[in-house]
């Protein structure tokens, strides 16, 4: 004995179409793919290369960077010389074992990096690193 199941065409399907959900869902993840490289610190800056290896981020940094015009920024937002340390404190909330890390332009003076990284130091922060690009074979 066979059993045929005969669909009415007064009874509702009631299966949902996934098709366009899944459809949506690769669309935005391929957005976030090729947008996530794109949000990091916004400061044009051409830094140098080097091949030493990257530090782990257990938590994220305070990023200062210094463009090839000697304009300093903290994060996004352009910084004066003598109030880096007190808004950096102020961010920071009074913590000086922040990392912050330091992006100096390759073309900006050697001087001045080490400058605004000494003045980091000797106000007591104690993890200031230099970023660099990674190396390339030529």
């Amino acid at each position: 004995m066979a059993f045929k199941i005969h669909r009415s065409s007064k009874n509702p399907i009631s299966e949902i179409n996934v098709t366009p959900f899944v459809d949506v869902m690769l669309v935005l993840l391929i957005i976030f793919m090729v947008t996530a490289p794109l949000l990091t610190v916004g400061v044009q800056v051409d830094l140098p290369e080097s091949s030493a290896d990257s530090l782990p981020d257990e938590q994220e940094p305070l990023t200062l960077s210094i463009n090839s015009k000697g304009e300093i920024f903290i994060q996004e937002s352009q910084v004066e010389f003598d109030k880096i340390v007190a808004k950096i404190l102020a961010i920071a909330k009074n913590r000086t074992d922040t990392r912050i890390y330091v992006r100096g332009d390759k073309t900006i003076n050697y001087g001045r990096v080490l400058e605004i990284m000494g003045m980091l130091s000797g106000s007591g922060f104690t993890k200031v690193a230099l970023i660099s690009e990674p190396y390339k074979e030529r």
